[in-house]
Formats: C-alpha cells, sequence, structure tokens
C-alpha cells in the first residue's frame, strides 16, 4: 500500500510520529513463523498515518528560558520551525514574537498573562518546561482553547536529594565553616553540630518529592512525620500527623513541598514558627510565597530557628546577575547576614537529569498535542485520548472541536458529521470548556473544509482544527 498523498494545500513537511508501543517488560508472547509478505503487510497496518494541520502553514515554535536540549531535538525532528532563545523575553518583545507562532515552550520566568495571550492569535498550545505553571493564566489560555502542558513530576528526585543535602549541612553547620574558611579562619567547633539519625523530620506536602525525599530521609535513620490536606498511605516506617501544628511541634526539621495557593501564601509565619521545636530547622524548595521571610528573620535571630535553608523566594530576578537586592526584596539583606542559612537560586529541580526528563516530556506531549490533537497531561483542557490513524486509513480526517459547554451542541456537531462516516468519536469537558474529536473516513478535501466551516460558524466554537 501506498502512502497516502496530502491534501493539495500550502506545502507542509510532514512530522514524523513515534510508533513505539508500551508493554509490560515481564510479558512473552509466542506466535508461530509468519512470511515476510505478512509481516511487512502487518507492519505497514500497524505504522501511524502522519498527520499535519489542514490548510495551514508550517507549525512555529518559539523556545524561551533555555529549553534543555532533548526538548529542542524532538520539536526539530518533526520538522517544525523551532525560534530558541537562552533567556525569557521582556513583555513588549515577548508580545511581538508570540503573535506568529503557533506553540510556545517556557520555564518559570516568562509570564504569559491575559495581556500577552490576547496578542497570540495562531496559538495552540503552551509548554511549561518546568514543575509549576503558575506563570500562565490557565483561565484564560482555555477560554481560546489554547492548551497547556507541564512536567510534575520529572524532577522529584532532584529535589528531594537537594533537600536531603541541605538537612545534613544545616545540621553541621557546613556553610558557616566554609564561608569561614574562606576567609582564613579555622573554627573546628562540635556545639550544636548534630548527626540526622534518630531526627524527626516532618514532610509539609506528601505527593512526589515528599513521598521521594520520605524514602531517603528514613534510609538515613530519620523518624518520618508528614502532613497533608488529603489522606495519603505512608511509605516505610513514615507516619501522617492530623495537623500542621501538630508536625511543627515534634519535627526536627521541617521541609515545605506545597503548590502556590491562595490557602498556602505565608502558611509558615510567626505563629507556626512559634509553634516549632526550638532549635529546628526549615528547608523551602516549594513556592517562595509559603514563607513570611520576615517572621522567618525575627525566628532566627530569636534563636527559635536553628537554621534554613530557602530555594525559593517571594520575587526572583528574571535573569541571572547580581539582581538578588533588597530593590527585589526588601529583606534581601537582612536575609543575607543571617548564620547557618543556604540561600539558593531556585535550582531544586536544576540538574542534567532533570531538564532532559522535563525536556523529553513536554516536547513529547507537545508533539502528541499538534499531530494528533491528544490532550493527555494538558493542566487547563479536558484529557482526551484516542487510538492514532494508521496507514491503511488513507482519506481519514481527525476533527477537533473545543467549545463552550452549553447545551446543545453535541446535537449540532451531530447534524455537521451526520452526512459523513465517523468511525470513532470522543467528547469531556472541563468547567465551562468541552473538546470534542472525530474521526471521520472517505473525506475529499471539499468535505474537509466543509465540515470546519460549518464547525467554525457555531456559535459555541472556541478552536477548530482538523488534522489530515
Amino acid at each position: 500500500m501506498t502512502n497516502p498523498k496530502p491534501i493539495s494545500q500550502p506545502s507542509l513537511a510532514r512530522p514524523a510520529v513515534s510508533t513505539s508501543l508500551s508493554v509490560s517488560p515481564t510479558a512473552t508472547f509466542h506466535s508461530p513463523p509468519a512470511s515476510s509478505s505478512f509481516m511487512a503487510s502487518l507492519a505497514q497496518r500497524a505504522a501511524a498515518k502522519q498527520l499535519k494541520p489542514f490548510n495551514t502553514e508550517d507549525i512555529k515554535i518559539l523556545l524561551l528560558e533555555n529549553v534543555n536540549q532533548t526538548g529542542r531535538d524532538i520539536l526539530s525532528g518533526q520538522g517544525y520551525q523551532v525560534e530558541f532563545h537562552k533567556a525569557s523575553l521582556p513583555e513588549d518583545q515577548l508580545i511581538e514574537k508570540i503573535r506568529d507562532v503557533h506553540v510556545i515552550g517556557i520555564r518559570s520566568k516568562t509570564k504569559l498573562t491575559a495581556k500577552v495571550l490576547q496578542e497570540a492569535k495562531n496559538l495552540l498550545v503552551i509548554g511549561c518546561f518546568c514543575i509549576g505553571t503558575n506563570q500562565v493564566d490557565l483561565e484564560y489560555a482555555a477560554k481560546q482553547g489554547i492548551a497547556v502542558f507541564n512536567s510534575p513530576f520529572a524532577n522529584s528526585r532532584s529535589v528531594a536529594e537537594l533537600v536531603i543535602a541541605e538537612i545534613i549541612a544545616l545540621a553541621r553547620q557546613l556553610g558557616d565553616r566554609s564561608n569561614e574558611l574562606h576567609r582564613g579562619t579555622w573554627n573546628k567547633v562540635s556545639a550544636k553540630c548534630w548527626e540526622v539519625r534518630g531526627k524527626t523530620l516532618g514532610i509539609v506536602g506528601y505527593g512526589h518529592i515528599g513521598s521521594q525525599l520520605s524514602v531517603l530521609a528514613d534510609a538515613m535513620g530519620m523518624n518520618v512525620i508528614y502532613y497533608d490536606v488529603v489522606s495519603l498511605m505512608a511509605i516505610g516506617t513514615a507516619r501522617q500527623v492530623p495537623t500542621l501544628e501538630a508536625l511543627l511541634g515534634e519535627a526536627d526539621f521541617v521541609t515545605l513541598h506545597v503548590p502556590e495557593t491562595p490557602e498556602t501564601k505565608n502558611m509558615l509565619g510567626a505563629k507556626q514558627f512559634e509553634q516549632m521545636k526550638n532549635g529546628s530547622y526549615l528547608i523551602n524548595a516549594s513556592r517562595g510565597t509559603v514563607v513570611d521571610i520576615p517572621a522567618l528573620i525575627k525566628a532566627m535571630r530569636a534563636g527559635k530557628v536553628a537554621g534554613a535553608a530557602l530555594d525559593v523566594y517571594p520575587n526572583e530576578p528574571a535573569g541571572n546577575g547580581d539582581y538578588f537586592t533588597t530593590d527585589l526584596n526588601p529583606w534581601a539583606e537582612e536575609l543575607r547576614g543571617l548564620n547557618n542559612i543556604i540561600l539558593t537560586p531556585h535550582i531544586g529541580g536544576s540538574t542534567e537529569e532533570a531538564q532532559r526528563a522535563i525536556g523529553i516530556e513536554v516536547a513529547d506531549a507537545l508533539v502528541r498535542y499538534i499531530n494528533q490533537g491528544v490532550t493527555l497531561g494538558s493542566v487547563n483542557l479536558p484529557e482526551i485520548n484516542m487510538r492514532q490513524l494508521t496507514l491503511d486509513e488513507p482519506n481519514h480526517a481527525r476533527i477537533i472541536y473545543i467549545h463552550r459547554n452549553v447545551p446543545g451542541v453535541l446535537r449540532r456537531v451531530n447534524e455537521i458529521l451526520g452526512d459523513h462516516n465517523v468511525d470513532k468519536q470522543i467528547s469531556d469537558s472541563k468547567g465551562d470548556i468541552a473538546y470534542l474529536m472525530a474521526d471521520v473516513s472517505d473525506v475529499r478535501p471539499e468535505d474537509i473544509k466543509e465540515i470546519r466551516d460549518s464547525l467554525d460558524g457555531l456559535s459555541s466554537r472556541i478552536l477548530t482544527r482538523v488534522l489530515y
């Protein structure tokens, strides 16, 4: 069987789509020998059909903030036009650039606000090559039919290992001793330096990072307790406590692993520091707004908190340089002047392994969405998956209709598709936004144009895409 000929439209290099399948590593299948012609036919039927957008110019991608090479290679390998920048862009330059692209990839410093996104007339999807998505106006993006993907778990191990390192460094006052010796001062002391074995670690937020940290701490002989807003099964010898207050009163080390929400803003303030054990330690590798920094400074000066490690801050510089000053955060100089405090520039997930994994995960999600319309992993649209079209389905088109979730839409859509053979169809909603995907067979170019024009004419429409 020959490959299907593309519809007569502006030329577009067809992106390659992975045909690898995920199978159990323990599964073994035994089949009788087959003829080479049969095997060739089977392989051809299993091969994915390479879809492309109908009536659309080449896919243009803008990558900012030094997205890892793994992600850039995956996107470039698809034949997309990829523009890469090592840093974020000022808002005016970002607006100018985003007007012309179909995909934008960012990390944590680029702010995709409604003001920026309203200029992105061609934008289909946003890739956040990081854990969080609070730098994107998710609601506005959804209302424009723009999907958003991130990598919520790829750097969990990196963050957990950093926290373990900081626990030991704080317990032994390694930062102070190192700074002293760099200045030429020999200060060999053991007072208030501790082993971590037998101490209690309190983990606030027992998700992917918190649970990995729990395993590492348990292996080091620490007693692990954790607090979470939901009941979660403990790993190893860890145990869940009912309240944050209970955790603070028992833990020698408190580490925070919670998202940035209105509920978590300043969740550790003056009241909570008073509830902590005298001489305890604090580590924050979650979000900068979770800790009241002036309250922490007072607690450390009073000796209530013996040491702290901060990787995140309420206001962070947009790029590398001498920017962590009182102009950015009014308490910066006071914070830097404290003893036994480790300050790092938001590097919890900044390892080669984590960045490679994030690059692969997010780039793969972008490719699936661009080529197939699959929304698995999207943080702001309904998660929809449908099997790939194959090469023995040459005259099929995939219709994607993103619309407002109002009564009567499916009836109107099915009236439009009713004159065609719909092989499969799936629909789901998330709040006010709904996502419909349908594969239609035996269609001609004029049929596709008619379907698209009809869907575009519906009052519920947010975005119509046709992949062929």
